[in-house]
């Protein structure tokens, strides 16, 4: 199959989407597929580009970067030019002049594609219906009920996901469930324990780790305040805090600064690789408090890395880890669960230490992108039947 990818950032120093386009690509090239990627050159990163050998990458230039919407004009010339050489297209986002242009051409030319939204589906955040929401609706009324319609599939990752798409009105049929899988290879040799903490000095300390861009969507100010409950009935704990600034990182600050917390909460910005892995495995405690999530990447990431894991009980993280009793849940907001929750994990290391172990066999076994790979392939194959079997029709 001659597949398209399309993405608007191709970067490893952005966000999950970004890993599993990759780790797909590969994965699909490794079979014999062909694959090209339509991205912009946003934190285009050519060294991670040239590792994904065998994938043709397109990296239009942005001409134009506010709330999301990543302004390529160089995607309509060769969109024009290339789309209706591909045998199906897999957008990984929901809301993005790429999936304008691109939706355009596929119509055209009668290419199926699929919609991966990755959570990107909600117009409003909190609960409010601010600015944001407002231009996301609009763009939904505009472009991306069209889109979502005339996808051949579209791909959730919980049933978190398959509600939202609902929400915008995708028929039951039209949604597949299908959990993102993971290069398990990458967690098969992990590094020496204490490389991490060698490296900040932590080494009589209880490490609680939060992994992921430094957002308001991610809860880590209600972690910072439960942390703050927890060192008051501790002094032996040190919350890490690993990611990109993704424009929350001054709020968090003043707050740790007015609970006096400066010298137990570290920033270390974003790591990746070896890097990542050794704060994985130095953590005693992985803890993703997020407000909304749409699956539990980051956390199955430190299953795989053995280390216990607290998740939001109401999101799809909170689904994932629920099904395979991965980890512990917590209800977002409520300081003392989630302080009691860590204090219970770090004086019951053995226990936690087990319930890992068991979730991580599961992910092993059920979740790696090479027995995965397969309903990928599957899902494509599929819609370029059908899509063939209406275009006979229409003769």
């Amino acid at each position: 199959m001659r597949i398209l990818q399309a993405f608007d950032i191709f970067s490893p120093h952005t966000n999950g989407t970004v890993k599993l386009l990759y780790q797909l690509s590969k994965a699909l090239m490794q079979r014999g597929h062909e694959v090209a990627v339509y991205t912009s050159d946003f934190k285009f990163d050519q060294e991670y580009t040239n590792s994904l050998q065998g994938a043709r990458v397109y990296p239009f230039h942005l001409c134009f970067d506010s709330f999301a919407l990543y302004l390529t004009p160089g995607i309509v010339v060769e969109a024009k030019r290339k789309l209706k050489d591909f045998d199906i297209i897999h957008l990984h986002s929901c809301r993005s002049f790429q999936n304008i242009v691109i939706h355009h051409y596929a119509k055209k030319y009668s290419v199926p594609y699929v919609v991966d939204a990755h959570g990107s589906t909600p117009r409003r955040a909190g609960g409010k219906r601010g600015l944001k929401w407002l231009l996301r609706w609009l763009f939904d009324v505009t472009f991306g009920c069209d889109i979502l319609r005339d996808a051949s599939r579209v791909i959730a990752e919980t049933e978190v996901g398959v509600n939202e798409y609902k929400e915008l009105g995708v028929s039951q049929n039209k949604i597949v469930l299908l959990p993102p899988p993971f290069d398990i290879e990458q967690f098969s040799k992990l590094p020496p324990a204490g490389v991490f903490r060698s490296k900040y000095n932590l080494e009589d300390m209880h490490i609680i780790l939060f992994l992921g861009r430094i957002h308001w969507i991610k809860g880590i100010d209600f972690l910072v305040e439960s942390f703050y409950e927890l060192t008051r009935y501790r002094n032996d704990s040190v919350l890490v805090i690993v990611g990109y600034d993704d424009g929350y990182k001054s709020t968090l600050e003043k707050l740790i600064n007015k609970l006096n917390l400066s010298s137990r909460v570290l920033f270390t910005g974003f790591l990746n690789g070896e890097e990542k892995l050794s704060a994985l495995v130095d953590a005693d405690l992985f803890v993703q408090p997020s407000r909304y999530e749409q699956g539990a990447w980051a956390p199955l990431e430190a299953i795989l890395c053995n280390t216990p894991i607290i998740v939001t009980k109401h999101t799809g993280s909170g689904e994932d880890v629920r099904k395979i009793d991965a980890g512990y849940l917590v209800e977002f907001g409520n300081k003392s669960d989630l302080r009691d929750k860590m204090q219970y994990i770090l004086d019951n290391q053995k226990e936690a230490s087990i319930k890992t172990k068991k979730a991580k066999e599961h992910i092993k076994m059920n979740r790696s992108m090479v027995k995965r790979i397969v309903e990928y392939e599957k899902l494509y194959a599929k819609c370029i039947e059908e899509n063939t079997r209406i275009l006979v029709r229409k003769r």
